[in-house]
C-alpha cells in the first residue's frame, strides 16, 4: 500500500495534483513480497513435518493401508501434492506396506479369532486393501475351514448346556455365520457339536429364545 504526501505551495496550501506536485512513493512498514513468500514456504514445511509426525505416531500403534494413511493426511493442513509425496515416500521406506498388513489380518482374524475366508476378506476390504491383493492372500489361506469351524462349534456348545438342541442349533449357526464361514461348513460343524453334546449325555429340554 502506498502513501502520498501532497506538496505545499509558498503559502502552505496544497498545490493542485500534478506530475510535478507528487511526492516520492513510499511503502508502509511490513514484509516484502519475497519475505512473505519465504514465510509461506516455511509454514508449509512446518505443516508437512507435523503431518508426517502424526502419521508416524499412528503407525507406531498399528499398520495402516494406503487409504487409511491418505485419510489421515487429508485431515491435516497440507495440500494434496504434499499428501501424495508423503504417501510415496512412506511406501518406499516400507512404513506403509499393504502386503504386510494383509498378513497381519490373516494372522489375527483367521488364526487367532477363527474367522473364515469371507470374514477375513471383509476385514481386508474394510481396511481399504486392494481387491487383487485380497484375492492373492485368500488363496494362501489353508483349506481348513471345516476343521476350524467344527473346533469353534465344539468349544461354543460347552457354554450352551442349559439350552435345548433347537436353540443351540440356531445360536451356533448364527455364531459361525458371523465368523464368515460358508453355510455348508456351518451345517456340518453344528451337527458335529450337537452330536458331541448328545454323546456326552448333556441334553436339556428347556427352550430359550
Amino acid at each position: 500500500m502506498v502513501h502520498f504526501e501532497p506538496s505545499r505551495g509558498k503559502a502552505g496550501a496544497a498545490s493542485a495534483p500534478g506530475r510535478e506536485g507528487l511526492a516520492p512513493v513510499t511503502y508502509l512498514p511490513g514484509a516484502s513480497p519475497a519475505e512473505q513468500a519465504d514465510d509461506a514456504a516455511e509454514d508449509a514445511a512446518q505443516e508437512r513435518e507435523q503431518a508426517e509426525k502424526l502419521l508416524l505416531q499412528r503407525l507406531r500403534g498399528r499398520s495402516l493401508s494406503i487409504i487409511e494413511a491418505q485419510k489421515l493426511l487429508r485431515s491435516t493442513e497440507i495440500d494434496e501434492e504434499a499428501v501424495q509425496e508423503i504417501l510415496e515416500r512412506f511406501t518406499e521406506l516400507h512404513y506403509l506396506d499393504e502386503e504386510k498388513l494383509a498378513d497381519q489380518i490373516m494372522h489375527s482374524h483367521h488364526e487367532r479369532k477363527g474367522l473364515g475366508r469371507s470374514g477375513v476378506a471383509a476385514e481386508m476390504r474394510q481396511r481399504g486393501l486392494d481387491a487383487e491383493l485380497i484375492a492373492e492372500k485368500l488363496e494362501e489361506m489353508p483349506d481348513d475351514e471345516a476343521e476350524r469351524a467344527t473346533e469353534l462349534a465344539l468349544k461354543r456348545v460347552q457354554q450352551l448346556d442349559r439350552f435345548d438342541d433347537a436353540t443351540i442349533d440356531r445360536r451356533l449357526t448364527g455364531f459361525l455365520m458371523r465368523k464368515g464361514y460358508a453355510s455348508s461348513v456351518v451345517r456340518d460343524a453344528v451337527k458335529a457339536a450337537l452330536a458331541s453334546r448328545r454323546g456326552s449325555g448333556r441334553t436339556s429340554t428347556v427352550r430359550f429364545r
